[in-house]
Parts: structure tokens; C-alpha cells; sequence
């Protein structure tokens, strides 16, 4: 048995390709593709050996992240084989392509979705780049996608980025209305090599970022949803994360740092050349009940 792991959750950044053009994503991972990898994933053998290996090491959550996990054709594949080695699973999405016939595909083994809205005002959508080819989804049409998600007995979750373009917004109503269990809200982080040259036009201020979870929180809170609020700081350092390439990196010190290969030197080898921080993993509310039994994992 494998020993037990002081941050067991772990992100996959599967498929760096994305259908949107975020421009405070801090995950573009252009670096990997010039560098590293020229498709923007692994073949998909080496990226079901990732999937085990993360298995074989101890983790207990994966979560598939991006670019946009959902563009992958054998992400079912590796959500079934994660499920199989007793893995909560997890998709973070823009939600574009999750039509019926998608969640239907998924939904055998998904245990949770990461939907992400930021806004439901159209030209704050638009004006991020959180939109496909200029047109952004509508508020009507995210929450029929997430009546479609929780319909399908799979656990929703909401994560909202604060920009420059949403700080002042009252997002509330859509959120009860929506209803996920857990609402993450991110302050727009800065990541050198991923967002700069565009971040500068996002970013708030931690004093904006603290009114915007401040206006928001009572009301939904009262609704029976977990708030989850995570600036800058509290997202420094406190995840544990593979790159489309199979390496763990962290964003310790304002920009991405790679480790070797997973596939090449073993899960422990690897994740010991970056930096992780169990206390800030908990202190941003990392360990919660995942597998719906009352427990934190």
C-alpha cells in the first residue's frame, strides 16, 4: 500500500489545447507545446500510464484540467481507468461541449464537474475571451448545463475567476440559481510564461477580489453552497499539478517550474523537484468531502 499523501488530490493538465481564449488563463501552457511537447498532449497509452502511476503513488482525487479537457477523445477512457484504481474523479471545463450525448459519455465514472462562469454578462464574457469565436454562453444555457451535470447524479462545482471585467458584478442569484455545491472563486493569478502581456489588463487587487467573495457570500452561503475563496497567495504553491507533457510543475515562485518526466523517473523522483505546501493545501479548504460520505478525505 502506498503511504499516504500529505496533499492527495492532483491535477491533470491533460490537454493543452483550448476552444476559448482566456486572457487571464494562467494554464496556457505554451511553453510545454514549443518546448516539449509540439500537439499539446501525451499519446494517449502515456497518458493512461500517468493516470496509473498517480494511482500506484497514493493520490485519492484527479482532477482533468487543461486547456479544455473535454477536446480529448479519450478522456472517458481515462476517467473509467482512474475510476477503476478507486479514484474520485473530476473534469475542470468551460462547459462548451458538454451536450447531452458528452455527459452521457462521462457520466459512468465522473464523480464531480468544475464548471467555469465567470460572468453571465455577454460582454464581459466576450471582452475576457471566455467565448467561442466572439460568442459566449448564455446564462440560460449554463444553468440547462448544470440541471444536465446534476441530472446525471454527478457533483457540481462552480468556479468563478475575478477579473477586471466581473469584480463589481453581484453573481448570487445565478449561483443559487445554479446550485453546485461548492463555489470556487479565484482571484486572477499572474503567471510569468503563461498570461503576461494580458494579465496586466485582468488583475484586481486583493482589496476588490476580497468585496467581490464579501457581496457575494451571505446569500449563497444561506443557500446551502460552500464558499471557496482562493487569492493569489492561497493559490501559490498549494497544488499538486501534471503538465500535458506528464511532468508535476508548481507556481512557487511566479512562474511555471517543470520537474522531470513521470513516466521516466517514478511518481516521488518527480514530484520532488517541485514545491508543494500541505498547510496551505488545507489552509484553502483542499481536503473536503469528496466521495459524498461525510468524511474529509
Amino acid at each position: 500500500m502506498p503511504i499516504p499523501l500529505a496533499v492527495p488530490s492532483v491535477n491533470f493538465h491533460l490537454w493543452q489545447p483550448c476552444n476559448m481564449r482566456c486572457g487571464f488563463c494562467f494554464a496556457t501552457f505554451q511553453d510545454v507545446k514549443r518546448t516539449a511537447l509540439p500537439k499539446g498532449h501525451l499519446p494517449r497509452k502515456d497518458a493512461a500510464q500517468v493516470v496509473d502511476a498517480l494511482a500506484d503513488a497514493g493520490f485519492q482525487k484527479i482532477n482533468f484540467a487543461g486547456g479544455e479537457p473535454t477536446l480529448c477523445p479519450w478522456l472517458a477512457e481515462l476517467i473509467d481507468r482512474a475510476k477503476s484504481h478507486g479514484l474520485v474523479t473530476s473534469i475542470v471545463t468551460n462547459g462548451s461541449r458538454l451536450d447531452a450525448e458528452t455527459l452521457d459519455a462521462l457520466s459512468a465514472n465522473l464523480d464531480w464537474i468544475a464548471l467555469s462562469i465567470d460572468s453571465v454578462d455577454p460582454g464581459a464574457l466576450v471582452r475576457t475571451g471566455r467565448a467561442l469565436n466572439g460568442k459566449p454562453i448564455s446564462a440560460d444555457e449554463y444553468l440547462r448545463i448544470a440541471e444536465g451535470i446534476k441530472s446525471r447524479s454527478i457533483r457540481l462545482k462552480i468556479n468563478t475567476v475575478v477579473t477586471s471585467e466581473n469584480w463589481r458584478e453581484d453573481f448570487a442569484d445565478f449561483i443559487t440559481a445554479a446550485r453546485p455545491e461548492r463555489w470556487k472563486i479565484f482571484q486572477a493569478l499572474p503567471v510569468a510564461g503563461q498570461n503576461d502581456g494580458r494579465i496586466q489588463d485582468y488583475a484586481v487587487s486583493a482589496a476588490r477580489f476580497d468585496g467581490y467573495v464579501r457581496r457575494n457570500r451571505s446569500a449563497v452561503e444561506s443557500a446551502g453552497i460552500a464558499v471557496v475563496p482562493e487569492s493569489n497567495e492561497l493559490m501559490t504553491a498549494s497544488y499538486v499539478m501534471v503538465d500535458p507533457a506528464g511532468r508535476f510543475f508548481d507556481n512557487a515562485r511566479g512562474a511555471h517550474a517543470y520537474s522531470r518526466a513521470i513516466l521516466d523517473v517514478g511518481v516521488d523522483a518527480a514530484l520532488s523537484d517541485v514545491s508543494v505546501d500541505p498547510a496551505r493545501f488545507a489552509q484553502r479548504g483542499g481536503l473536503y468531502d469528496w466521495r459524498g460520505d461525510g468524511a474529509a478525505d
